[in-house]
């Protein structure tokens, strides 16, 4: 059983993963939105189920269980794109390579759906480089990748403090 909070009747949870560069910075940023309720970082769509090895294809990812009664697929894309940028391709400030491109995984095709039609509906759609997939393989990020710079704030971020934190309450 996955690590997290548990579902009930009266809180129902959604998943969906996104990719936005680094993971640290983005794990940080989602967690400060509204219906959010839980973040891990890991990889998504990787070949293997494990850690260890070189390069698998992968993206760096944060996988966001939400209350869809207080966010939907289209306000966390909304909020992604507030620290991406959304025509870099493999790139998300410093961090270059296939690892750190932009996306959004999940197992519910309702999701992927959704993210396609709020991408296609942007002027910009031609350009935009994040990418939309089902969720084939996800493998949980070590323990000292969790929660980053909660733990150890003065490490490196791209992700200026005062973008991480704008929607904390």
């Amino acid at each position: 059983m996955p690590a997290g909070p548990v579902s009930s009747a009266e809180s129902p949870t959604e998943e969906v993963h996104l990719a936005g560069g680094c993971l640290w910075g983005v794990q940080a940023f989602l967690d400060t939105l509204p219906g959010v309720v839980w973040t891990e970082a890991g990889r998504a769509n990787g070949a293997a189920d494990h850690l260890d090895g070189p390069y698998d294809g992968y993206a760096e990812c944060v996988r966001v269980r939400f209350d869809p009664r207080a966010t939907d697929i289209e306000r966390l894309l909304g909020h992604l794109f507030e620290i991406i940028d959304p025509y870099a391709v493999n790139q998300q400030g410093p961090d270059v390579g296939e690892k750190y491109r932009t996306g959004v995984y999940s197992r519910d095709p309702r999701h992927l759906e959704a993210a396609r039609a709020w991408l296609a509906a942007r002027p910009d759609a031609d350009r935009v480089a994040v990418e939309v997939r089902l969720l084939t393989r996800w493998v949980r990020s070590a323990e000292e990748h969790q929660k980053r710079l909660a733990r150890c704030p003065d490490d490196a971020c791209h992700l200026p403090p005062e973008v991480l934190y704008r929607h904390r309450t």
